[in-house]
């Protein structure tokens, strides 16, 4: 396992070398200070997700939704709390597609909520439909390592 891994923050869009061992721990943007990976749910834009889901080392799962979806609104503290529990081992971020159509549109999205688990550049898996928290947590546990 490598010593680094490379985190884009999703407020400023700057990449970031962090300690493995400091993934727990809430590390912060070395640009602009905010928090890369602190068990809450990070805000994409469409630049921020395109570099983040191209270029991180660590299992990033997005949330596609919108604000009038009803079952996006549901299951939003649902996803936070999978966020929560998968504090440093996995990160958590949403992409409004009302605001980035362009993104459902190249990614051939055609139903929300949908959650794309992405891996080191490439999309690793779907599921689509509102979930508890236990499913979101179970799905990605069963697509990528990740510690208990």
């Amino acid at each position: 396992m490598p010593d680094f891994v490379r985190l884009t923050c999703a407020i400023c869009g700057q990449g970031n070398r962090v300690p493995v061992v400091k993934l727990g721990e809430g590390p912060k943007c070395g640009s602009c200070g905010e928090a890369l990976m602190d068990g809450r749910v990070a805000e994409f834009d469409l630049a921020g997700h395109d570099k983040a889901v191209r270029a991180d080392d660590v299992a990033t799962i997005v949330d596609y939704w919108a604000p009038w979806c009803g079952p996006c609104r549901m299951m939003a503290p649902e996803y936070a709390k999978a966020a929560k529990a998968l504090t440093g081992r996995v990160r958590f971020a949403k992409i409004n597609t009302e605001d980035h159509p362009a993104v459902s549109e190249r990614l051939g999205i055609r139903g929300i909520p949908l959650l794309i688990l992405w891996h080191k550049g490439r999309e690793v898996a779907r599921l689509a439909g509102a979930r508890p928290a236990a499913e979101i947590e179970a799905f990605v546990r069963s697509k990528v390592a990740v510690s208990a």
